[in-house]
């Protein structure tokens, strides 16, 4: 696993809902049939209005036009991130995408389980509201071992919660991988 996530921010506002992570509309396709799967990605952050839904302002995509990946790593939401359904597409879309970790104020609890057991994306919980002071394409990297976000952009460092329990489940990949290497299955 990287000790270190770097890449480029989009950030994020509050209440950012499953359905706007993955439409409902896209939800037709496999998720373990790799070129279907790929849609996911292809598709993550794509159909909602700007005004209504949290998403940076200027029009700025977050998969661009032909693109099946996007060219931001980590995602800077504020509070309650992953709220509304339960589906696991959400993170799995994000990972598709190209999104290694998503830092916010709070997440919904079944979003960051998803999340975590299906080792799609790290949850990062930050010790303040980020996406106030961090803007879409800053230069943004994650000390994992040292739990803090570095701004390259502003030269700013800020505290993230320690991943606690669940750094031994993100290790090994996702909790099936987890339960195997610690003996719990075979």
């Amino acid at each position: 696993m990287e000790k270190t996530i770097k890449g480029k921010a989009f950030v994020l506002g509050d209440n950012i809902d499953t359905d706007q992570i993955i439409p409902a509309e896209h939800l037709v396709y496999s998720m373990s049939d790799p070129k279907e799967s790929q849609l996911y990605g292809k598709f993550a952050l794509s159909s909602v209005p700007q005004k209504e839904s949290g998403l940076p302002m200027g029009n700025i995509p977050f998969v661009k036009e032909g693109e099946e990946f996007s060219e931001y790593t980590i995602i800077i939401g504020g509070s309650n991130f992953g709220c509304g359904s339960s589906r696991e597409h959400a993170p799995f879309a994000l990972m598709k995408a190209g999104v290694k970790a998503v830092v916010a104020e709070s997440f919904a609890r079944i979003y960051y389980r998803n999340s975590v057991d299906g080792g799609f994306v790290i949850p990062y919980e930050a010790k303040e509201k980020l996406n106030d002071v961090i803007s879409t394409d800053d230069e943004v990297e994650i000390m994992l071992n040292e739990n803090k976000l570095i701004n390259n952009t502003t030269q700013k460092v800020y505290a993230l919660n320690p991943l606690g329990d669940i750094l031994p489940i993100i290790e090994a990949g996702n909790l099936f991988e987890y339960a195997r290497k610690s003996g719990m299955i075979a």
